[in-house]
């Protein structure tokens, strides 16, 4: 099996080339990387992807790192026909998708991700108390988002480009998903956004689901963790 991946399910972007491949049918060797243990700087990884970084491929030597390159070349060098509608070689449709892409890094990406990080990981990892100002700060940001999804790339469609899903969608829902596992819907108040978002997991099951339950499983630990140091402190503050 000549494509090889490189990823960890507790990533989102490596979540949204897995889920993309599966429901492709596109055949590739798993190469998991465990963020938790710091495999991703392994002189063994650092070859594959001197960044250090999931996702990453290597195709018949090809490497490649970067989701949306990564989705963007799969598209093209493996999609029949049938399957164009995930990037679509039309001119302008393919544009929009390029544009949402471009977008989604200093938006969605950083303010999902950075709530994330401030709220769960960062105050087990590091053994700080969860910074209130930095999560208030990227829950403003998810906010502004989430209204410009709404009011800008979604509208009244189904989804990005209309009625059938492409990988802008996926990168999209991926993002938002690892902020409920915190227990946070950022899209409670939007109504269109909460269907879009229940299309993009119904268009990719089962294959978003298996993908996303390491995310909640892990998730829900860090959260019991923080509970139990928490109640530990309280005790002793006693």
């Amino acid at each position: 099996m000549a494509l090889k991946v490189y990823y960890d399910l507790m990533s989102q972007p490596s979540r949204a080339v897995y889920i993309f491949l599966r429901c492709n049918s596109i055949p590739f060797s798993e190469q998991p990387v465990a963020l938790r243990k710091q495999e991703q700087h392994q002189e063994a990884f650092a070859k594959i992807n001197p960044f250090r970084h999931v996702p990453a491929i290597d195709d018949h030597g090809f490497k490649l790192t970067e989701s949306s390159a990564i989705l963007k070349y799969l598209s093209n060098q493996y999609l029949s026909p049938q399957s164009q509608h995930w990037y679509p070689k039309n001119n302008q449709q393919r544009a929009k998708v390029d544009e949402y892409l471009d977008w989604h890094h200093l938006h969605t990406r950083l303010n999902f991700m950075m709530y994330f990080q401030h709220k769960i990981l960062r105050p087990v990892v590091n053994k700080h108390p969860v910074n209130d100002d930095q999560v208030e700060k990227y829950r403003k940001g998810i906010e502004k988002t989430v209204a410009s999804i709404a009011s800008y790339f979604l509208q009244d469609c189904k989804f990005f480009l209309g009625d059938r899903i492409s990988i802008a969608d996926l990168q999209a829902v991926v993002e938002i998903e690892q902020v409920l596992s915190s227990a946070y819907d950022p899209l409670v108040g939007h109504s269109s956004l909460q269907g879009w978002r229940e299309r993009v997991r119904e268009a990719t099951a089962p294959h978003y689901q298996d993908a996303t339950k390491i995310l909640y499983q892990i998730t829900a630990r860090i959260q019991q963790l923080l509970e139990k140091e928490n109640s530990d402190k309280h005790v002793q503050n006693n």
